[in-house]
């Protein structure tokens, strides 16, 4: 038998350490295992919440906005980042990729909005496809989920049939080409009247969704501004009988009713022409459509008008829960309370892997002693 001297003990250790440390994977830093966890894709019932006015000093609390799985940041124009999104643009790398992980560690998804009423890239003359890459390379160098497009020409879908519909389609295209399915969101805001058959002569967004439907994952419908008819404002008109534009209406007419988010005005100052309603009495139409099979969710433009209350308030009881699911896995629990402080704070915290803290230290003695001893 032969006796153990601590010399003996300390090579007999290095010997062991080695061949773990030969056997482990290598350690990525935190910025890294961060990239790989990838973007946050609601699952279920989608609770969109539109921001355009900038907020400070970044993002909100996630306190403020609990009930929802996705923010929007207003708006991403052809020239650049406008309002929200340009806020959003403007804050450095670090502190970004913090926020992104404090609102995805919490189930909720951020989205860029492109356009609104304020361009009208097709009558610019904006070719689709260059567009869509500039604003998908956005969308990736920003730390974002995803795009949402609200195209708004009115005018250009009565005065030029198939005109608007078909710059949607290649735009579409172009964009799911750069930010693919699965990995990055892709949604539409139409409003809801492009959706009744022959409303406009080119088809509207029943051509659009026959053409790049399967690439979009869901329609931001906006049951608002179309006073006095349909209006909007009450049940029928809304779920069942909008002269073609109602929710029910909209399945019929071909498109899956697990794409037909319910737009809504946050407040009345959040619309120009009429469609809003009380969330509670919102909550009572839509149960009326759950009754019917559909369960696709609720989107209202826009914070700090609606927040946390407004959400609960819309979703009643009918809703499904929870209705996100965070494509990270990364087993965090939500953060409630993530508002931004010094960017010092907001690093993402180390990964201390299996060993633990303490076994961190032990580990490094050990390697220390090895050292020595060699």
């Amino acid at each position: 038998m032969v006796s153990s001297t601590p010399l003996s003990r300390v090579l007999a250790l290095c010997t062991v350490l080695g061949a773990v440390t030969a056997g482990a994977a290598p350690r990525s830093p935190p910025h890294a295992a961060l990239a790989r966890r990838g973007n946050t894709i609601p699952s279920g019932p989608k609770f969109v919440l539109y921001s355009q006015t900038p907020v400070t000093p970044v993002l909100p609390d996630l306190s403020q906005i609990q009930g929802f799985n996705v923010f929007n940041l207003a708006f991403l124009l052809s020239d650049g980042p406008h309002d929200q999104a340009a806020a959003w643009a403007a804050t450095d790398p670090a502190t970004r990729a913090a926020l992104k992980a404090q609102y995805n560690a919490a189930g909720v998804a951020l989205v860029v909005s492109a356009f609104g009423a304020t361009e009208l890239p097709t009558s610019a003359g904006a070719d689709p496809a260059a567009l869509a890459a500039q604003m998908a390379q956005f969308v990736k160098q920003t730390d974002l989920d995803g795009i949402d497009v609200d195209w708004e020409e009115v005018e250009l879908v009565r005065a030029k049939p198939g005109v608007g519909e078909k710059w949607l389609g290649d735009f579409t295209r172009a964009l799911r080409a750069a930010l693919p399915q699965g990995q990055f969101i892709l949604t539409h805001a139409p409003v809801a009247p492009w959706f009744a058959p022959d409303f406009v002569p080119g088809g509207g967004y029943l051509v659009v969704h026959k053409d790049v439907g399967a690439l979009i994952d869901w329609y931001n419908i906006q049951f608002y501004n179309q006073s006095p008819t349909p209006g909007y404002e009450d049940c029928t008109s809304l779920i069942t009988a909008g002269g073609g534009s109602a929710v029910l209406e909209i399945a019929a007419s071909g498109v899956d009713k697990s794409k037909i988010v319910v737009g809504k005005p946050g407040a009345p100052q959040d619309t120009v022409s009429g469609g809003y309603m009380d969330p509670a009495a919102l909550s009572a139409c839509l149960a009326q459509a759950q009754a019917q099979g559909w369960d696709a969710g609720v989107m209202v433009f826009q914070y700090p008008h609606a927040d946390t209350h407004w959400v609960s308030a819309a979703k009643g009881s009918g809703f499904k829960q929870p209705g996100t699911a965070p494509l990270n896995q990364s087993g965090l629990p939500p953060t409630l309370n993530a508002s931004p402080g010094p960017a010092s704070n907001l690093a993402p915290p180390q990964e201390t892997g299996r060993l633990g803290i303490v076994g961190a230290f032990i580990w490094m003695a050990a390697s220390v002693a090895c050292k020595l001893v060699s």
